[in-house]
């Protein structure tokens, strides 16, 4: 067993995406931005457990397959492969991209609420529910709906109201009816158990107020919560599908999603370990203080992973590292609305992925990544990301450079002196890129990060530009050498930087200007090509898109294309 002592340890988390539909542009930038910081991470040299999983249980997926006729488990499966098959496709590299129906995530869930109810944070109470007297079951969230108290928006959800996004209660709604037969249910006294999350308060304020790494609005809208007076939360529901709860008394329940998909980020570890021959590995990243878990989520998210997963940590008595950081990003929009799955108001990203390649899309994600404010995705912008920085700024300066030494030198870099006093200015810029790189990626502002990137290469635009090797050649080939040579340290350290945020770019660029060979990061911002060193000719990386076009391709997708042929 290698010693991995000198390395930092990270669990880093993405959200774990709710399968009742095909994934969307706004769910897959939180994948995305957990596998560029992971990357970012391992290049480092660090050791790092990328996981996240399948969200499959609850009601939203139990009423959608009755609709169909069909089993929640078909219906995961069918969903299930079209996450992991785009997870692939876009080059995201979990250790464990897992699934809630994973038998060693349901036993831990169960083995860890039996250690809570041990402990005393559980209890049983008798609540009022909506119950349909046709089906002769309780009808929980997704299984009711009607018309919304606030803004009288029909049908408004159970649990949330699409219109307005006030969270309901489904005795909230204003002529609520069963969404299986659309009879009136009336009020039944059900046994449900909570989880004391009251009892937690002082220990949660201290953490969230001595946690320096989570972003203020995280740290300000779970104080605000704790401030309010904290809830117990509720552990259980009327659902077939799900976790049976291992509370005495509760054989006919289920543990409620939200409760037990935050364990994933554990139970996901664990049997990552498994599957290494290593079970006993995973506790290293999770009981170690010298370990560290993240987690990208969306800022609707915040309460569940500041206050309430923090909280089922404590209340194990077991130790367990509580997040280091909660990366939370604002909203995605999509021309002007916001991203939703039953609205149908989006793209799709195996949709997105017949539009374009993955690295479009994955530059295209991290730049608009909402990391401050909300951002609005249209397809006008996403041209303009595309024409105007990734192929005319970034692709066009490494092309033109590697192009201009393959016709004019041979396919060799040509001889040049990093101390000339013309070229000292870009040398500085070159040499301060690292440190302003790691400024951004480790306050987790990857679109920033990725934005640095971009700039270097608009500098060795700049400075090829106004150098004009291909003028200098014809009169004085040594200068125009010593601008090529220089430029080709710009692109090697793109190539480097590069690799978190569009790792196939970066292996083209590897190819041609490092022969394959993979550099090492603490390489960037040096001389990663000497001269004389071969290289290899490059095609163009990118070309340019239309707004229009994209528009009337994903129309004519839609009009023929159908979920179960995707599946």
């Amino acid at each position: 067993m290698e010693d991995d002592s000198r390395l930092g340890r990270w669990v880093v988390c993405s959200a774990w995406p709710y399968v009742n539909d095909r994934p969307h542009l706004g769910t897959f930038t939180h994948l995305l931005s957990a596998d560029v910081y992971s990357r970012y991470l391992r290049l480092k040299g660090e050791d790092v457990v990328m996981v996240s999983g399948s969200d499959e249980h609850g009601a939203p997926i139990e009423v959608e397959a009755i609709k169909r006729k069909i089993t929640p488990r078909q219906l995961t499966n069918q969903y299930h492969r079209i996450f992991t098959r785009c997870i692939k496709q876009f080059n995201i590299q979990f250790d464990n991209y897992t699934r809630t129906e994973s038998p060693v995530h349901k036993k831990f869930v169960q083995e860890f609420y039996r250690t809570l109810d041990k402990n005393g944070y559980v209890f049983k109470q008798n609540i009022i529910l909506p119950y349909c007297e046709n089906d002769k079951r309780f009808l929980p969230d997704r299984f009711v709906e009607g018309e919304c108290p606030y803004c009288h928006y029909i049908p408004a959800r159970g649990d949330q109201c699409d219109n307005c996004g006030r969270v309901l209660d489904p005795k909230d709604l204003i002529n609520p009816y069963c969404v299986l037969d659309h009879s009136t249910p009336v009020m039944k006294e059900s046994a449900s158990w909570f989880f004391d999350l009251p009892k937690l308060s002082d220990q949660l304020k201290k953490y969230v107020e001595e946690n320096p790494n989570l972003p203020e609005n995280a740290r300000n809208f779970s104080l605000s919560w704790i401030r309010d007076g904290l809830k117990p939360r509720s552990l259980t529901r009327d659902l077939a599908w799900g976790i049976p709860a291992p509370f005495k008394g509760a054989e006919d329940k289920t543990i409620y999603v939200w409760m037990e998909a935050v364990l994933g980020y554990m139970s996901a570890v664990k049997e990552w370990a498994e599957k290494n021959k290593r079970p006993g590995q995973w506790k290293k990243y999770w009981l170690d203080p010298a370990s560290r878990n993240i987690h990208f989520i969306g800022k609707d998210n915040i309460p569940f992973h500041v206050i309430v997963f923090p909280g089922l940590l404590l209340a194990s008595h077991e130790g367990y590292n509580l997040p280091w950081e909660v990366a939370s990003t604002e909203y995605i929009q999509f021309e002007g609305q916001r991203f939703s799955k039953s609205r149908k108001i989006g793209v799709w990203i195996d949709e997105a992925l017949k539009l374009e390649d993955s690295e479009y899309w994955r530059y295209a994600l991290i730049s608009l990544r909402p990391e401050q404010r909300d951002t609005n995705f249209t397809w006008e912008e996403f041209e303009r990301k595309i024409n105007t920085e990734l192929n005319d700024v970034l692709g066009n300066f490494i092309h033109r450079t590697i192009t201009f030494i393959s016709t004019r030198f041979k396919n060799k870099i040509p001889k040049f002196t990093a101390n000339k006093e013309r070229d000292q200015a870009i040398f500085n810029i070159l040499q301060e890129s690292p440190k302003r790189l790691d400024e951004k990626l480790e306050r987790f502002r990857l679109k920033e990060g990725l934005e640095q990137v971009v700039q270097l290469a608009r500098e060795g635009n700049r400075y090829l530009n106004e150098s004009a090797p291909w003028h200098s050649f014809k009169t004085d080939p040594p200068e125009a050498g010593q601008t090529l040579g220089v430029a080709a340290q710009i692109v090697g350290t793109i190539g480097i930087q590069l690799q978190p945020f569009l790792p196939i770019t970066a292996t083209q660029i590897h190819r041609s200007i490092f022969q394959g060979k993979k550099p090492n990061w603490k390489l960037a911002g040096t001389i990663t090509v000497k001269p004389g060193a071969k290289i290899r000719p490059m095609k163009p990386l990118f070309h340019k898109v239309s707004a229009e076009n994209l528009r009337t391709k994903l129309e004519e997708i839609r009009s023929g294309t159908t979920i179960e042929a995707e599946a």
